[in-house]
């Protein structure tokens, strides 16, 4: 069985965010527990399996995500990383539908390594700061809001852009301030250098104590920062220490989330599956 390792969001490999794709030639996933098993062998911060559906179907592909610990509900940078690998083996072509747990999920093909993927965008709920969040984090909030279920994460803004990348979080006591994560960030601040707001995510509740970037925060950073700037088309760069670089379009409750990706590991996968 084939499995690949795609740095997603770069169009340089050894930065962006690197998944695990597995393209099963099944018409069902094999159990949970041996996807789980596949997915901490490969220990990134998610692994993708994917196979096809029958012709005429809502979706063309079922997608599963799951960290070295747990399935996840939502992964932007492993959807982008599978819609490459179909693509670069000839698999599919134009626009793919992928049946997940968070619905339909579309992402077509653009000039170059670009994919464009088409999101449930997050409903934001302001609510007060955790007890705790500001220790953790080591800095001040300056607004907290909740992402909605299938992100389950909470969205901070911070005062600056320095004070983002300076963070050195508690990961231990950042589990106890949400669901899943912790999305921080902050306007840019220079936006001539080709970004609009920064940002940072931190997954320590699912095995991840920093995600490099993180497709599915997007989500809820688009509507936020689109709010705040007035315009729907944005630039975020998260801030971790390979670095990416997500473009982001606001269209109502769906929003556009488009990236570069390379394939930089083809292997084969010898056991398990």
């Amino acid at each position: 069985m084939r499995i690949r390792i795609v740095d997603a969001f770069t169009d340089r490999p050894f930065s962006g965010n690197p998944a695990g794709v597995v393209l099963l030639d099944s018409d069902a996933f094999p159990s949970a527990g041996l996807l789980q098993q596949v997915a901490a062998e490969v220990n990134l911060s998610e692994t993708a399996f994917t196979h096809p559906l029958a012709p005429g179907g809502e979706a063309d592909w079922a997608l599963r995500w799951f960290t070295p610990t747990t399935e996840v509900d939502l992964c932007g940078h492993a959807t982008l990383a599978t819609a490459h690998v179909l693509h670069t083996t000839g698999a599919a072509e134009g626009s793919v539908r992928f049946a997940t747990r968070s619905g339909v999920l579309t992402t077509a093909a653009r000039p170059g390594s670009a994919y464009t993927m088409d999101f449930p965008t997050s409903r934001l709920v302001p609510e007060p700061a955790p007890a705790g969040l500001a220790e953790a984090l080591g800095a001040e909030p300056l607004a907290v809001l909740d992402t909605g279920e299938h992100i389950g994460d909470l969205l901070v803004e911070l005062d600056d852009e320095a004070t983002v990348r300076g963070l050195t979080p508690d990961f231990e006591a950042l589990t106890r301030c949400s669901r899943r994560g912790v999305i921080v960030t902050a306007a840019a601040e220079d936006p001539t250098l080709g970004y609009d707001f920064v940002s940072r995510g931190f997954f320590p509740r699912v095995g991840i104590d920093e995600d490099p970037v993180t497709g599915s925060a997007h989500t809820a950073l688009a509507p936020f920062w689109s709010a705040r700037f007035g315009r729907d088309a944005l630039t975020g760069l998260q801030g971790s220490a390979r670095t990416g670089l997500v473009h982001t379009e606001l269209r109502g409750d769906r929003t556009l989330l488009t990236g570069n990706a390379v394939t930089v590991i083809d292997g084969e996968l010898l056991a398990g599956l």
